[in-house]
């Protein structure tokens, strides 16, 4: 549950942001130009919003929750809400979020066609933009593209910077995972990295999920970190 102060009440969202995927932990590759407006917004310093888009594993809901990460150390008030579990939600949720200083919206195309959502949201944005507060929005699908039925909404969607995301090269995920596996304490060999990069989908919370689960099983078997060790991971598809 993630609490923001508000003139002595607290909003209670349903959803908090992960700490650890922060800025210094994304994989930036061709996606400078993104990260440093997200970085610039955080602080205030940002005009407007920020459309993100791009397909699954390119790192939209890493920058959201950076994002939040960082407005939060510079002590604004910033919420994270993702979308695709509206089903167990209420439109009702985004009363009174206009007292944030910037929120993010997740998986944005989970709302397109439900139309007290799109309403809902039509108002949020104009009373936050009327107070000079951001939203930072991510989806599959660009602001052109996504099927909004509202069209001032979707008009609203496109008015301020949008930025298709790119998914990083095999050499800044080899990286991406090395500093992880240094994280845990590994050496992670070449043989091992290329083996994944010949082998599993461009995904890097996938890739990492599966770093974690060969540490895991690595300790437990007291083995090294091996191919067919990787390759039996695989085959049981974890």
């Amino acid at each position: 549950m993630n609490q923001v102060a508000d003139s002595g009440r607290q909003i209670a969202l349903p959803f908090a942001w992960v700490r650890r995927f922060d800025f210094a932990s994304f994989i930036a590759g061709r996606n400078h130009a993104a990260v440093a407006g997200l970085k610039a917004l955080a602080v205030g310093e940002g005009a407007g919003n920020i459309y993100l888009w791009g397909r699954t594993g390119t790192g939209k809901s890493h920058l959201l929750q950076a994002v939040c990460g960082a407005a939060s150390v510079a002590q604004k008030k910033a919420g994270y809400i993702p979308l695709n579990q509206i089903r167990e939600l209420s439109p009702a949720l985004l009363l009174g979020l206009d007292s944030l200083d910037l929120l993010c919206l997740d998986d944005l195309e989970q709302l397109a066609g439900k139309t007290d959502w799109e309403r809902e949201l039509f108002h949020l944005f104009n009373r936050m933009r009327e107070a000079g507060k951001a939203l930072v929005f991510a989806s599959r699908q660009g602001p052109q593209e996504i099927s909004i039925d509202l069209p001032d909404l979707k008009t609203r969607l496109a008015w301020d910077l949008g930025f298709l995301l790119e998914p990083p090269d095999d050499d800044a995920l080899i990286r991406a995972l090395r500093e992880r596996a240094a994280e845990r304490g590994l050496v992670l060999p070449e043989e091992i990295a290329q083996y994944i990069m010949t082998r599993c989908a461009r995904d890097t919370h996938g890739l990492f999920r599966l770093l974690e689960r060969l540490d895991e099983t690595a300790l437990a078997r007291q083995r090294r970190l091996t191919i067919p060790l990787l390759r039996e991971l695989l085959d049981r598809g974890i």
